[in-house]
């Protein structure tokens, strides 16, 4: 694709068309030197952990009956998780990018990640307002945590995305 041919934006950085850096030069010094790379760097690990012991929760309540009260709590455990991680994603998008949510660089990572926040919470809310029976709530948890699934595949993309462009500079 040419640059004349390219559809820019005004919040389009010509670093920013197709085939280009995931990161400027400035984004990427404000990135490494920032501490909330590293808040997110343990989070996501610490929340990826507990989604794994969430579902095998969640999978064996609804094999086998037992442990309901085990799968609720893991449940909301990794919403709060889940939470923390999207408020302090939020703050690191700020100083790499000025603004809190939607930078280009991870526009659609941010808007799918609203539908697993719609998730987590539509499961919060049938819990607390009894909306839903015990097995529906179990079926939302995972719906919400398909949907974790493939955001995190989004983000690891990138992370794979940002180590190939580094490599590529040096």
């Amino acid at each position: 694709m040419s640059i004349a041919s390219a559809k820019i934006t005004a919040r389009q950085p010509l670093d920013r068309l197709p085939g280009k850096r995931l990161y400027t030069d400035a984004e990427r010094a404000r990135r490494d030197a920032t501490k909330w790379t590293l808040v997110q760097g343990v989070l996501a690990p610490v929340q990826f952990i507990v989604f794994l012991i969430s579902l095998a929760l969640v999978l064996r309540y609804l094999w086998t009956g037992a442990g309901y009260e085990a799968a609720t709590i893991s449940i909301v455990i990794k919403t709060a998780i889940l939470m923390l991680i999207m408020v302090t994603g939020a703050i690191w998008e700020k100083v790499v990018f000025g603004q809190y949510l939607f930078a280009d660089a991870f526009f659609w990572e941010d808007v799918f990640s609203f539908v697993v926040i719609a998730l987590h919470t539509w499961y919060i809310y049938a819990l607390l307002a009894g909306t839903a029976g015990a097995e529906s709530m179990m079926y939302i948890a995972l719906t919400a945590y398909a949907a974790y699934v493939v955001n995190a595949g989004q983000f690891l993309w990138k992370l794979r995305m940002a180590r190939l462009d580094a490599e590529a500079r040096i």
